[in-house]
């Protein structure tokens, strides 16, 4: 049986989803130092390897799920952002970590791996619009609110994987823990152990819909906090009355999945599994057939029977390359549109293997470094999600 994989439709914004437009708004750079490869060159993949063989084991790639085919053709690991940080550290000997994927991951990757090891970012402007949603300065801001509405003190703080250095470290300094999609209800259900109250950060619908969906909560028990408007919008009544405080952030992408998208493929495709990341909005969650994170879209498709079908709610990159690998299942995108992830997506061959031949000629490009104080907090709050049982 052949793939009937059907490629969403090209919108007006294409091009930036497809990381070849810009928004120097939102991302952390979009020049990139020294002479790319032209994307034309028939001999890029041909200078990848070449350059790679050079450097031997001297060199290790990460590439994320997200990744372009043409990227993750190179990767010596593949996986979420969380596991290839582990990855990167179970490899000492590599002295270069080549991460493609997106700046916070890389950070991470800084963080837990060796001081002699230089991780680098093949493109600058790769960077994460959740992760840039929550500045350390607003948050801390934040957190003066909280004291002044005298609640700082039972409030624990916990940051999503995707978030900045600076959010983890401040995390991380006040008792605070990393989650993942993965274990989000362990991690909270840590953090009301310690506390009558939660400051989750940054995407509100992974925490809205872990509380709601996996704990039992109601939406009254969650308020959202703006931190474009004083006191995040909330009064002092609001944020004391609140069981979890949500930070006003989400995914770009998994957050323009809605509801009309999935009542739409249940009409059009009979006996359709609707499986989607638990970073959508609630109202898409709450109608899906099965939520779960990256790693269990994956495994859900690679143990679902021959015949089935399945409507994906993630990145199209990975729904794409779940379709090519799973050829006796009928598997689609979710929306009808494009919906790359546009930052990640800068990350492209002429990227790597410009990269790649810079640190071939001596040269480390684009490496990415956390400070030191910063690095030992958020190592903290790592740490202390590692822990969880």
């Amino acid at each position: 049986m052949v793939s009937t994989f059907a490629e969403p439709a090209p919108t007006s914004t294409a091009l930036l989803l497809l990381g070849r437009g810009a928004d120097p708004a939102s991302e952390k750079g979009v020049d990139c130092p020294g002479e790319l490869p032209a994307p034309s060159d028939p001999g890029l993949i041909e200078r990848a390897r070449a350059a790679k063989e050079a450097l031997g084991d001297r060199l290790f790639v990460l590439g994320h799920h997200y990744q372009r085919d043409e990227v993750i053709q190179f990767a010596d690991v593949t996986g979420d952002s969380f596991k290839l940080a582990q990855q990167a550290a179970a490899r000492p000997q590599a002295e270069y970590i080549v991460f493609c994927g997106v700046h916070f991951m890389a950070e991470s990757a800084d963080i837990l791996t060796t001081p002699e090891q230089r991780v680098i970012l093949p493109d600058m402007a790769a960077g994460c619009s959740m992760a840039d949603m929550a500045a350390a300065v607003q948050v801390a801001d934040c957190w003066d609110a909280l004291t002044d509405a005298g609640i700082a003190d039972r409030v624990v703080p916990m940051t999503y994987m995707n978030s900045t250095a600076a959010i983890k470290a401040f995390v991380g300094r006040r008792g605070g823990v990393v989650c993942t999609s993965s274990n989000a209800e362990r991690a909270l259900r840590w953090a009301y152990e310690r506390g009558e109250q939660v400051l989750f950060l940054p995407d509100q619908h992974l925490g809205r819909n872990t509380v709601v969906r996996d704990m039992g909560f109601s939406l009254d028990d969650c308020v959202v906090y703006d931190p474009h408007k004083p006191g995040g919008g909330l009064s002092v009544e609001r944020l004391r009355a609140a069981k979890i405080i949500l930070w006003r952030g989400h995914c770009s992408v998994h957050g323009r999945f809605t509801l009309d998208s999935v009542e739409d493929v249940r009409r059009r495709v009979p006996n359709v599994t609707v499986l989607v990341h638990p970073e959508c909005r609630h109202e898409v969650v709450a109608a899906a057939d099965e939520v779960g994170s990256t790693e269990y879209i994956i495994r859900a498709l690679d143990n679902a029977p021959s015949g089935s079908s399945w409507a994906l709610g993630t990145e199209l990159n990975l729904v794409r390359r779940l379709a090519n690998r799973h050829p006796d299942k009928n598997v689609m995108f979710l929306d009808k549109t494009v919906c790359y992830c546009s930052t990640m997506n800068r990350i492209d061959l002429p990227h790597l293997v410009w990269a790649l031949e810079e640190l071939e000629a001596g040269r480390v490009p684009n490496r990415i470094t956390v400070d030191a104080d910063t690095a030992h907090h958020a190592r903290v709050a790592l740490d202390r999600m590692l822990a969880l049982p």
